[in-house]
């Protein structure tokens, strides 16, 4: 059981590591290959987020040492921001996820996740073990470190220095250090033993730094008996790369967060500290682990044939390697050790492929289907070799789609065409499938835990003769089309519901009681539907009509229902979910399709619902200019409400003269991190304030500031943050302009607030400014640097740090009241 379960999972990994886009190894790549093959010892390096980890070191393990190396990653970087859109959440997740496995294709590694969500900063690990579930987050990790195997456990952070850094920094090191120990014990997590054996690595490393030590002088001067350090800056002359330069590739995939990486070459030392087990006399943390083939029964045999087809093998002509390796792979079949027989099958497989220039692809000549649909796949293999192989038959599960055996001679592609049925298997993100309990994704197959992707339940086995030897590669069924730009490009299949729900607005307003439109979107995912489409409301809200009748003829037909609704006096917020009848199927679900240039278009389905809001509401003025930062879903939400919102295009020339007709200007998140232009057009903005203009800016990070100058007084920004969305606020001047028109603010609008109360306040500001708010974490300093108005000639100049690009989407009434009353603050009453 144990053996086939991992065989399964290893299949899996495998096949979506080329789901898309197939590998094509050249000569140098293959030798590095087969000096992997020959190497048997494993690393995992664990931390918080995608972009925490160490691309030198996965780098150093991968290509250096030719280590298996994982990258255990507890969130998928969900809660985050994304300087290159306005996806946040769950979304941003998929893409940090997509950029993660970027890396690793670069940098050589493999990934894993748990089902942490990242919600946000935490000062304190005990608030992240309490949010995520602290047992829950042991188990992902026991299970991955007893399904791969670390001979070695390297932590990014320090779990003896709680406080000090980001919470989950802190609790992915203390939870390493625990369950580098129960991942050996048979009582711990017994269920995994199901499909699984216990483990127990043989060291734990800390990675340390200088910064760690607060400079590089006090780390010179520290006591390193505890350390081992080694030179990752290796140069590999058959790549034409070093290792540093590798690792700076891996890590600007990290495009979303802005972390491009300029490598530095030549020597540079990276630390170890040990914190479990012996510390390596030899300067290699493999020490006293055979990671020769000798470390398995029968192995050896092995050992002796790989040396010598590294030995003789020609890079201009790998295919003479393959009789070799095919004995290999026949030696391989026979071991007794499962673990290391399913990933040195695995490799051997991967690169008898290689070396015959072996090449299949399974394409469907749909991106999509629906359930229990018949699907066209158009098959190609070639072997581009003068190894004969012989093509025995092509299966889709137990289904036998093609059985006439056929030589594959050398550079002639073999075409196929077959119809199949499709079921009802997911494709989709495994762990967006079922609404997330707080701080943790649910997964109902534990299977699938620690993977990065959906395995592709589609795929097509090609069974092979080679050497006389039956060796089966699976292909995974794909889309495939020809973009008159990029030519070839290879997308992920999916299976999706008939029809997409989509909310027009994700965040409906309602101003005081009155009715609005709520409009619905439909779109069909197949060649004709009827249904009908019918809001799921509390009765106190009336909707008119109770249900519109939808007939879509055709694929991606689309059609757009509007009801009206009418709120209550005094319920607030509500939630409203959207279904769609057929005769024979509820449908739920909005289909959503993420397309950023550098990652893989991606698909998932979310509720199909909105927020409700009905705002006791006064608005002030009306005309509103935006200036684009990180991303963020304001200026919609600003419209929704009523005002004129136009986006100020920097490259254009402006002065304070054409600015003047905007009532207030709004500065994007992280627009002064952004936003090059405003290094010099700064002063513009400062003197429509003087003019009597109102200039907000919101949060800016102290990371990457273009300028200074973020204001026309004095002003320093600093990491203040508060990161419980619950904290009591207070108000300093309870009779200031900002918290009375044109809405009152009282206590109760910072109820219902989401994940911070805000982030990056000044901690030092000019006498003009005026502190309005008082906030404190939980046994921490009280702030007051979260909401500051300064006037400013005849105008006003505003800083916020309040996470107002939070709130405003969620639907947060509060919210909405406060930025209008900001908006209006050089209104006249």
């Amino acid at each position: 059981m144990h053996s086939r379960f991992w065989f399964l999972l290893l299949c899996c990994y495998f096949s979506f590591l080329s789901a898309q886009t197939p590998s094509k190894p050249n000569g140098v790549e293959i030798y590095r290959d087969l000096k992997s093959l020959n190497f048997l010892g494993t690393v995992l390096y664990v931390a918080a987020h995608p972009d925490d980890e160490n691309t030198r070191l996965i780098s150093y393990f991968s290509n250096k040492t030719h280590a298996q190396t994982y990258y255990l990653a507890l969130t998928r970087g969900d809660g985050g921001q994304n300087l290159l859109g306005s996806d946040l959440k769950e979304a941003l997740g998929l893409i940090r996820t997509q950029e993660l496995l970027k890396a690793r294709s670069i940098d050589g590694g493999q990934q894993r996740f748990t089902r942490a969500i990242d919600f946000g900063y935490s000062k304190s690990p005990e608030e992240t073990l309490n949010i995520w579930n602290k047992d829950s987050i042991l188990h992902d990790m026991v299970w991955t470190i007893r399904n791969i195997k670390p001979d070695v456990i390297i932590n990014r952070f320090d779990h003896r220095t709680p406080g000090t850094t980001h919470g989950h920094h802190t609790a992915s090191a203390m939870l390493s250090m625990e369950a580098f120990d129960l991942a050996s014990k048979k009582n711990q997590f017994k269920n995994q033993l199901k499909s699984t054996q216990t483990w127990q690595p043989k060291r734990l490393f800390f990675n340390t730094s200088w910064w760690f030590y607060g400079s590089r002088e006090a780390f010179k001067k520290a006591d390193k008996s505890n350390l081992m350090s080694f030179d990752i800056g290796e140069y590999y002359p058959d790549l034409g790369l070093s290792n540093s330069e590798i690792a700076s590739l891996s890590r600007s995939q990290h495009k979303s967060q802005a972390f491009g990486n300029t490598p530095r070459r030549g020597e540079q030392l990276e630390y170890l500290e040990i914190i479990k087990g012996d510390l390596p006399e030899n300067q290699n943390i493999f020490e006293g682990v055979d990671t020769s083939w000798n470390r398995v029964d029968g192995g050896q045999p092995i050992q002796q044939l790989v040396n010598k087809i590294i030995a003789d093998y020609d890079f201009s002509k790998p295919y003479q390697s393959v009789p070799d390796l095919v004995k290999a792979y026949q030696l391989i079949q026979n071991l007794d050790n499962e673990h290391w027989k399913q990933i040195k099958t695995q490799q051997v497989k991967s690169i008898i492929k290689a070396c015959l220039g072996l090449y299949i692809e399974s394409v469907s000549e749909s991106p999509y289907a629906n359930a229990n649909q018949n699907l066209k796949i158009n098959t190609e293999i070639i072997n581009r070799s003068p190894i004969e192989v012989k093509l025995l038959n092509i299966k889709m599960a137990s289904e036998n789609l093609f059985s006439d055996k056929t030589i594959l001679k050398n550079n002639q592609a073999v075409y196929t065409t077959f119809n199949v049925d499709v079921d009802n298997k997911n494709t989709l993100p495994y762990w967006l499938n079922l609404p997330p309990k707080k701080g943790l994704y649910q997964v109902t197959n534990p299977s699938l835990i620690g993977l990065p992707e959906t395995p592709n339940p589609y795929q097509l086995g090609f069974n092979l003769e080679i050497e006389n030897t039956k060796i089966s590669f699976y292909s995974d069924v794909v889309y495939k089309y020809n973009d008159p730009v990029d030519g070839e490009v290879f997308e992920h299949f999916e299976i999706l519901p008939k029809v997409s729900i989509k909310p027009l607005k994700e965040v409906a307003i309602f101003k005081n009681g009155k009715p609005n439109h709520f409009r619905v979107q439909i779109k069909s995912f197949t060649n004709a539907f009827e249904g009908q489409v019918t809001l799921d409301i509390p009765k106190s809200w009336r909707v008119e009509p109770e249900y519109f009748d939808v007939n879509l003829s055709e694929t991606a037909e689309t059609k757009t229902f509007d009801f009206k609704i009418t709120p209550p006096e005094n319920t607030e917020k509500v939630e409203v979910k959207i279904l769609v009848q057929s005769k024979d199927e509820t449908f739920s679900k909005q289909v959503k399709t993420l397309d950023y240039r550098h990652i893989p278009k991606q698909v998932y389905t979310k509720e199909a619902k909105s927020a409700l809001v009905n705002i006791k509401f006064n608005q002030g003025v009306k005309n509103i200019g935006y200036i684009k930062g990180a991303g963020d879903k304001i200026p919609d939400n600003l419209k929704s409400l009523g005002y004129s919102v136009e986006f100020i295009d920097l490259n254009k020339t402006y002065n304070s003269e054409n600015l003047k007709h905007y009532d207030a200007i709004i500065l994007g998140i992280r627009a002064f991190n952004t936003e090059e232009q405003l290094v010099t057009k700064n002063e513009i903005l400062f003197d429509y304030v003087k003019q009597g203009g109102t200039l907000i800016t919101q949060y800016t990070t102290t990371y990457g500031l273009l300028t200074d100058e973020i204001s026309p007084l004095k002003l320093n920004l600093s990491r203040n943050r508060v990161t419980d969305e619950t904290a009591e606020v207070y108000f300093i001047n309870k009779d200031h302009k900002v918290l009375n028109y044109p809405n009152q603010i009282t206590s109760e609008d910072f109820k219902g607030w989401v994940q911070e109360r805000g982030l990056y306040f000044p901690d030092e500001w000019g006498n003009a400014f005026q502190p309005i708010l008082k906030i404190q974490d939980y046994d921490d300093k009280p702030t007051k640097g979260s909401l500051l108005v300064a006037p400013y000639g005849e105008g006003y100049y505003i800083y916020t740090g309040l996470s107002l690009f939070r709130q405003l989407p969620a639907g947060v009434p509060g919210a909405f009241r406060l930025l209008s009353n900001l908006i209006s603050i050089n209104s006249n009453e």
